[in-house]
C-alpha cells in the first residue's frame, strides 16, 4: 500500500489523493452546518466540518467533534474546518437564552414565564437557522498542511 494513487489535473499534471490542495469544492448538508454552528455557540463543543482523505476535486464535509480522530494516525489526516469560516461577515449571531429572557422581562405587555421563555427562544433559534442559510459564502479559504486552498461551497438540503 506504499504507492500513492495519482489522478490527472485538467492541465495534464499528476495530483495525488493525499494532496488536500486538490480540493476545489465542498458539499455540506445544511443540517450539519447549522448543528456545528449551534453546538459551538451553545456550549463551545469544538464542532468542525471534517473532510476525510483520499482527497479529490469535489469533497463532502461532515459534522465532527475535533479531537475524535479514531484511525487517522498516518498522513494524510482529515481536514477540520471551523463552520464559522463558511459564513459571511454579516451572518446573524446565535440568539442567547439570556437575551431572550431579558427581552421578555422588559416587555411591558406580557408576563414572564418559563414556558413563554422556552417558546420564544425556540422561535428565535428557528429564525436564526433560516437566516444563516442566506449568509453562507460561495467560496471559502481552507487551511491545509500543504497550504491554503480556496474552495467553492455547496449546501445540500
Amino acid at each position: 500500500m506504499g504507492d500513492t494513487l495519482k489522478r490527472r489535473r485538467t492541465d495534464g499534471s499528476d495530483v495525488s489523493e493525499d494532496d488536500p490542495t486538490s480540493i476545489r469544492s465542498l458539499a455540506i448538508t445544511t443540517e450539519d452546518l447549522l448543528a456545528a454552528l449551534e453546538a459551538n455557540a451553545r456550549r463551545d463543543a469544538g464542532a468542525v466540518l471534517r473532510v476525510t482523505p483520499p482527497f479529490a476535486g469535489r469533497m463532502r464535509a461532515r459534522l465532527h467533534l475535533a479531537g475524535a480522530e479514531g484511525d487517522y494516525d498516518e498522513a494524510p489526516r482529515p481536514l477540520h474546518i471551523a463552520p464559522e469560516r463558511l459564513l459571511d461577515d454579516d451572518a446573524p449571531a446565535f440568539p442567547s437564552v439570556d437575551a431572550t429572557e431579558d427581552a421578555l422581562r422588559s416587555a411591558p405587555d406580557a408576563e414572564y414565564t418559563p414556558e413563554r421563555h422556552r417558546s420564544c427562544h425556540e422561535r428565535r433559534v428557528e429564525t436564526w437557522r433560516a437566516a444563516v442559510r442566506d449568509h453562507v459564502r460561495d467560496e471559502a479559504t481552507v487551511e491545509t498542511p500543504a497550504g491554503a486552498v480556496t474552495v467553492a461551497i455547496s449546501l445540500l438540503g
